[in-house]
């Protein structure tokens, strides 16, 4: 039982997505930006390139130079604009868009 704590060591969860998304990409062409992040805000785009990366709202929020609650409430959109309903899903969006590339930082 995790008591609330992740299974996984976020490292780990980053290296299982990178090669979920490898062989996805493989298997599938690229999603073009226009498809799914049409709708978004430069700095929603920004927000979610930091997610796909593994930040926590106080680390976007350091990054972009932002409030924490600024942060979160850029997260929370995502959330409805992309129809997520966990951070895990905005990360493979993050990875399936090209926003963020495996092994990048």
């Amino acid at each position: 039982m995790a008591l609330g704590e992740a299974l996984l060591a976020p490292r780990l969860t980053r290296r299982l997505i990178e090669a979920f998304v490898q062989q996805e990409r493989a298997a599938q062409p690229i999603v073009t930006e226009g498809d799914e992040l049409e709708e978004l805000t430069p700095r929603e785009r920004e927000v979610l390139a930091l997610v796909g990366r593994g930040l926590s709202n106080a680390e976007i929020a350091d990054e972009l130079v932002l409030s924490p609650l600024t942060a979160k409430t850029h997260v929370a959109r995502l959330f409805s604009k992309l129809d997520a309903r966990d951070r895990a899903q905005l990360v493979v969006v993050a990875y399936e868009t090209g926003l963020v590339v495996p092994g990048e930082r």
